[in-house]
């Protein structure tokens, strides 16, 4: 239907007494396009954005406006990448929300026009990790394949998991060890006074 014609092509001269029927189509064709496109503009976008200038070709416009928010494209852009480096993983909450918050940031620059390879999200992601992640990392840069997204949140996860068990399990230890200690004192303490205050001396 060419609704999109003002979008593609320029706006073409106004007709004459000699120009020809097909010419007359087309610049007919371009005029209700750019009218339709302007009719969804004025319906759909704010005044306070597009301002209240009379708007007479649609084409124009876009490009006005493309250049209207560039500096705040830019600003945006600027927050997201500090935001995404500086992003570090202290162990607290889930990894997995973490890894694909980080994620989301990349999927935000994309639509900025920066685009980040998935390889470049996954070396952030692990030199984001603290120290109990080393041997994960060592594990990434001592093999020659290449990790998904996927494959780094599962491993992540079942990384985090294991260091959990690992610190229930000890802090287990650690209180078995004070029950036995406590236990041992206070027979060390009944045995005491079963022998009395002449058994103590010798």
């Amino acid at each position: 239907m060419d609704l999109d014609l003002a979008l593609r092509m320029e706006q073409p001269a106004s007709p004459t007494d000699t120009s020809t029927a097909e010419y007359k189509a087309v610049h007919e064709k371009w005029e209700r396009s750019n009218r339709i496109g302007l009719m969804i503009i004025l319906d759909t976008i704010p005044e306070t954005f597009r301002g209240n200038e009379e708007i007479s070709d649609l084409k124009l416009f876009l490009a006005e406006m493309d250049l209207r928010f560039a500096s705040s494209d830019k600003a945006e852009i600027s927050s997201l990448l500090y935001r995404f480096s500086t992003m570090r993983y202290h162990s607290k909450g889930n990894i997995r929300e973490y890894i694909l918050e980080m994620s989301n940031i990349v999927s935000k620059l994309k639509t900025l026009k920066i685009e980040l390879p998935e390889e470049v999200l996954i070396h952030f992601v692990l030199n984001s990790l603290p120290p109990q992640f080393n041997q994960l990392k060592s594990s990434y840069n001592t093999r020659k394949e290449k990790w998904a997204l996927n494959e780094l949140i599962s491993y992540c996860v079942n990384e985090e998991d294991r260091m959990k068990q690992e610190r229930s399990e000890s802090a287990h230890m650690v209180n078995t060890s004070k029950g036995q200690g406590k236990r041992r004192k206070i027979e060390v303490v009944k045995n005491d006074a079963a022998k009395g205050p002449s058994q103590k001396k010798h």
